[in-house]
């Protein structure tokens, strides 16, 4: 019996361990929303992100500068807001975004930033950035004309 205890405890700190994280973050698998925007609800209720603007043009950068640039959105829908993750189309570029849930009505950025080394010519990234709601997936584009 003491086997089986000993078993069940060690069980528990293994699932505790590996489910590690920050309270306020989610996974976008673990959301179930009660409207949905495939044809059963109206999607009336769910949270709805909307950037300001989704693209952003540095102009003309020098080779091995490094830049950002700060998208803003805000919640248009009626529940909160979660961002599971943004996904950059090369390694140059990368994206910090909120980690907490946006209220309805709340905004926040996508801060996207560049490095231009090794870089030379029009550079045209892609940032996809992944939400709980309407739309589920935003692109987000900057661009640069990298000089020597």
């Amino acid at each position: 019996m003491m086997r089986g205890s000993l078993l069940l405890v060690a069980t528990m700190a293994l699932l505790l361990s590996a489910c590690g994280g920050k309270k306020d973050e989610v996974g976008l698998d673990l959301i179930h929303n009660t409207q949905t925007v495939d044809g059963k609800g109206s999607g009336e209720n769910m949270p709805s992100i909307r950037f300001d603007r989704d693209v952003h043009d540095f102009g003309r950068l020098t080779a091995n500068e490094n830049v950002s640039y700060s998208f803003h959105f805000v919640n248009a829908g009626k529940a909160d807001l979660l961002i599971g993750g943004c996904a950059a189309t090369c390694g140059c570029t990368v994206a910090d975004y909120p980690r907490e849930r946006i209220a309805p009505g709340k905004d926040g950025y996508v801060k996207v930033s560049f490095k231009s080394a090794g870089m030379s010519g029009r550079q045209v990234k892609e940032v996809t950035v992944s939400t709980n709601g309407d739309p589920s997936r935003v692109k987000l584009r900057i661009m640069a004309e990298v000089g020597i």
